[in-house]
């Protein structure tokens, strides 16, 4: 399978809201080649979630990496957020060399899809909700860059320490 371009900003595919996947009208062949093919430029780029907005599809589709493998969330919808959050740093493939403080909640609970057209209900927390929430971010059309409190951008932190 191809690695793939990452579209960055400010391409405007990453500010659209993705369509929804219909199983009617994609193959499954044509959806598992994506989701392999975005699984290898997610460790290939050392990403730690990729949406489909980010190769240039409109579809509510991405991959995040998990301890267990690669996770495909289709059609990913956040059911349930904890009070509780926390504020880490994230970067992001489309933005190369930026990143920010940006506060999350620290557990969610979601309903999504997986390649074979399986309902799954997940909650997750920590990092793993992080990567999610940045995900499905993703498929609304949000960056992070929109939701951070600090920004760092390493391109000048570099030309500064020179």
């Amino acid at each position: 399978m191809p690695i793939l371009k990452i579209i960055t900003i400010p391409d405007p595919i990453l500010r659209k809201k993705a369509k929804e996947i219909n199983f009617k009208t994609i193959s499954v062949r044509e959806l598992n080649r994506l989701v392999d093919s975005m699984g290898k430029t997610m460790l290939k780029t050392d990403g730690a979630g990729l949406a489909a907005p980010q190769i240039g599809k409109s579809m509510r589709l991405a991959v995040v990496n998990s301890k267990d493998g690669i996770i495909c969330l289709i059609n990913p919808k956040i059911t349930r957020k904890s009070w509780a959050q926390e504020l880490e740093q994230e970067g992001c493939l489309s933005i190369p060399g930026v990143f920010g403080k940006v506060k999350r909640p620290k557990k969610i609970t979601l309903i999504y899809y997986d390649q074979t057209g399986k309902k799954i209900k997940q909650t997750v927390q920590g990092l793993m909700a992080r990567v999610m929430q940045h995900e499905i971010d993703h498929l609304d059309g949000i960056l992070f860059t929109d939701k951070a409190v600090e920004m760092e951008n390493e391109k000048l932190k570099s030309q500064n320490e020179k």
